[in-house]
């Protein structure tokens, strides 16, 4: 389990540093203070190099809308340099992100623009110093990437799931979704899933994939179809609305993310404030249950103060809960243990 973060010249950071991490953190702060980019750095960390390799570049870049559309070419030109503290790359510029786990052990990536000897072209450079692991890609005269390279360049087994989830404002899209669910069809986690539905509709008897056929419904929230205990017809999940699908995507992610890292951005999304307890102590159970570590963003009042009543039941540990203060500038992160948290919630003290 990660214990500090080190992040040197990525985004909007400089330098800065995460110390006393815990099991679940809570990342709070104003916009734009760098919530969502550490999130990020912690993907970037924890990639398996030997499945996604570039890929998660890809989805990082693709998912702030970085990049420009070569229609001529039926392309997209990622921009990398919006990766780069204040926007500025040239031959030799690089960012890095470090960690270490409970035991001192260090991960460290670091990617870095690079002129190859012979080559007229910059090359954009990923190594694992950890794992010994580094390898390259030729970048355009911009120094922009071809999507359709970075396509081309996964390894054969890329298809492989990884226990590291990242769920973003707009939760899961269906394909990742049906794709997560159908790993569990069958196994007791299969349960769990219509257990964590259950904290917003009870009365939710059975949640199930249509895939394909003629009653399958379509659509951005598509695919999964309910049952209800008191009613025999099937009830599409876009009818139960934003939190529904918040929730199903939460669910899923932290089941298959066992042994692995949940990131998620602004947690709350969708999200009434009656059911935030019910959602953290879900979270929380599975995260200890599944060794799991949980990474979330959030601006709401209602969601760190729900966090503060599972800290509140939790006996201080080292591996607990963490809430981490992100301000423009610092670089370090205002920490609050699980007993601070619990004491600043009673005593109405903001810590965002």
């Amino acid at each position: 389990m990660l214990k500090s973060l080190k992040i040197e010249n990525f985004r909007c950071f400089p330098s800065f540093e995460m110390q006393n991490l815990g099991r679940l953190n809570l990342i709070v702060g104003t916009n734009n203070s760098g919530k969502t980019s550490i999130l990020e750095a912690v993907q970037l960390l924890f990639n398996n190099p030997l499945v996604f390799d570039f890929d998660i570049l890809g989805e990082i870049i693709s998912g702030r809308s970085e990049y420009i559309k070569d229609d001529k070419y039926k392309d997209r030109n990622l921009i990398i340099r919006h990766l780069f503290h204040d926007h500025q790359i040239d031959i030799g510029s690089q960012f890095s992100i470090t960690g270490k786990d409970t035991t001192e052990k260090q991960a460290e990536v670091i990617i870095s623009i690079q002129k190859i000897q012979n080559s007229n072209t910059p090359t954009l450079c990923i190594k694992y110093t950890d794992k010994h692991i580094e390898r390259g890609l030729d970048l355009s005269p911009d120094k922009s990437l071809s999507f359709k390279l970075l396509k081309e360049s996964k390894l054969n087994f890329t298809e492989a799931l990884s226990n590291i989830q990242f769920v973003n404002q707009s939760s899961l899209n269906t394909q990742t979704a049906v794709k997560l669910f159908d790993e569990l069809v069958l196994t007791p986690e299969e349960e769990f899933i219509t257990q964590s539905l259950q904290i917003i509709e009870p009365r939710i008897k059975r949640v199930a994939v249509i895939s394909s056929g003629k009653y399958r419904y379509e659509g951005y929230r598509s695919g999964f179809i309910m049952q209800f205990f008191d009613e025999n017809q099937r009830i599409p999940i876009g009818s139960m609305g934003d939190g529904m699908w918040r929730i199903l995507g939460l669910a899923l992610a932290i089941v298959n993310a066992k042994d692995g890292v949940l990131l998620v951005d602004e947690i709350d999304t969708g999200l009434h404030f009656t059911v935030m307890s019910d959602m953290w102590k879900m979270l929380w159970e599975t995260a200890k249950r599944l060794n799991v570590q949980i990474f979330a963003t959030t601006h709401s009042n209602d969601c760190w103060k729900s966090l503060a009543d599972i800290a509140n039941t939790e006996n201080p540990s080292e591996d607990g809960i963490t809430i981490h203060r992100i301000e423009k500038g610092k670089p370090n992160s205002i920490v609050f243990t699980e007993r601070q948290i619990a004491i600043a919630a009673e005593r109405h003290i903001e810590v965002r």
